[in-house]
């Protein structure tokens, strides 16, 4: 994006507005002193230079060079450094002054010289270019008061009005920008401290939960499952040997899901360790078969994929099939008889998920609706925030319910259980 011109001079518009009414004001200020106070000086000590007009044409590109006070101070600073110089030389040595004064008591120094001492003593940065500022506002200031005259209470007067004061005050403002802006520095170094102290505390309760959902939750199910098999192997009746095989399985699969999501509550601690944990990429889990039992139940679901099926982590995986079970079975209990559309959309390094339903013909059955404990997607949500997606959930603009979800490919989780 192409920078903009006023950016060269100044940081922001505040500032470029500021400085355009400080010259038009000084400009217009010149003016009306020019009226107000007469020169001392015969217009004829102006002659040899072709009358005053050569002062105004100084007075005015001083007064547009103000505007580059806050880049080029030290540059604006030669310059009335230069003017004042050669002021003295042509008064004392020379054919009579070239800018225009009162020549007994004002210093023989430009009328802009306060407001640049004042810009070069806060704007200039860098140690060396500081120490060369200084010399070019001591060399005007001892211009100002001229101490090869004879003493003069006004001329001393003008001059530190002129020249010490601005440099005063810019001390104080830069002294105090300075101070403002360790305070903000500090500040924010305080901020950056307490979002890593926080990402470390949320860190570590991940890791405390990982550890407790290994040591207590998969130590039990391990357990059910080896009595589960043990069952199977001793029971002579078949139906009991099925539902044995079948409390087996499904506990081998908690244990694949209790892997993934410890392994997941884990990855921040071995990303801060620079640990690589690497699980190898899967299919995701195919969603016809709860489409099928949708449909089995009288949910009509229009299911449609467009991209290519990648191979995503296992976690993710799970996640996607859990998001449209539970969205499907919300449909079941609060929205039945309704269109329903499954739409996913696979991506190079992510998958999308929208599930919708129009609105529903009929009222909700009661005891489907009252079925639930009202914290399906409140969790659902949690668990795709878990493995880095986004979750939405919401009324749809044709009043039915719309869940959408983006989760990544591929999220490390690692080998996280170990076998008991």
């Amino acid at each position: 994006m192409k920078r903009p011109l006023w950016r060269l001079l100044w940081d922001s518009k505040r500032e470029a507005a500021f400085d355009v009414v400080l010259v038009i004001g000084l400009h217009l200020l010149g003016r009306v002193l020019v009226v107000l106070f007469p020169m001392d000086t015969p217009p004829g000590a102006y002659a040899w230079v072709g009358g005053q007009w050569v002062n105004d044409v100084l007075m005015i590109g001083l007064n547009v060079a103000l505007l580059a006070r806050r880049r080029f101070p030290v540059m604006l600073m030669s310059v009335v450094a230069v003017l004042s110089i050669a002021q003295v030389l042509l008064i004392e040595f020379g054919p009579g002054p070239l800018l225009v004064i009162n020549r007994t008591v004002d210093p023989w120094i430009p009328g802009l010289t306060p407001w640049v001492i004042y810009a070069v003593v806060v704007y200039t940065r860098g140690r060396t270019w500081r120490f060369f500022a200084w010399d070019l506002v001591s060399i005007v200031s001892l211009i100002a008061v001229r101490p090869w005259e004879q003493p003069g209470g006004d001329r001393i007067v003008n001059a530190i009005v002129w020249t010490i004061l601005p440099a005063i005050l810019g001390l104080y403002v830069g002294a105090r920008r300075r101070l403002v802006g360790a305070l903000r520095e500090r500040a924010e170094r305080a901020e950056h401290e307490q979002e890593l102290l926080a990402e470390q505390a949320r860190a570590d309760e991940r890791t405390r939960l990982a550890t407790e959902m290994h040591d207590v939750v998969t130590h039990r199910v391990s357990l059910m499952v080896l009595q589960a098999g043990a069952l199977g192997v001793a029971a002579k009746d078949p139906e009991i040997r099925q539902a044995a095989e079948e409390l087996r399985t499904s506990g081998c699969q908690a244990l694949e899901e209790l892997r993934d999501l410890v392994g997941v509550l884990r990855r921040g601690s071995a990303e801060a360790d620079n640990v690589p944990e690497v699980t190898p990429p899967t299919d995701v889990p195919d969603l016809t078969e709860l489409i099928g039992q949708s449909e089995a139940v009288g949910v009509r679901v229009e299911f449609t994929v467009d991209g290519d099926p990648t191979m995503v982590s296992s976690a993710v995986g799970r996640t996607a099939y859990r998001v449209v079970q539970e969205a499907l079975t919300n449909v079941h209990k609060h929205a039945f008889g309704s269109r329903v559309t499954v739409h996913v959309v696979y991506s190079d390094d992510r998958m999308r998920l929208v599930i919708r339903n129009s609105e529903p013909p009929v009222g909700a059955a009661a005891d489907l609706a009252g079925s639930g404990s009202g914290s399906g997607l409140l969790g659902l949500q949690q668990r795709v925030e878990l493995v880095g997606g986004t979750f939405h959930a919401g009324v749809g603009a044709d009043g039915g319910f719309e869940v959408d979800v983006i989760l990544p490919a591929y999220v490390p989780t690692g080998e996280a259980i170990v076998d008991e």
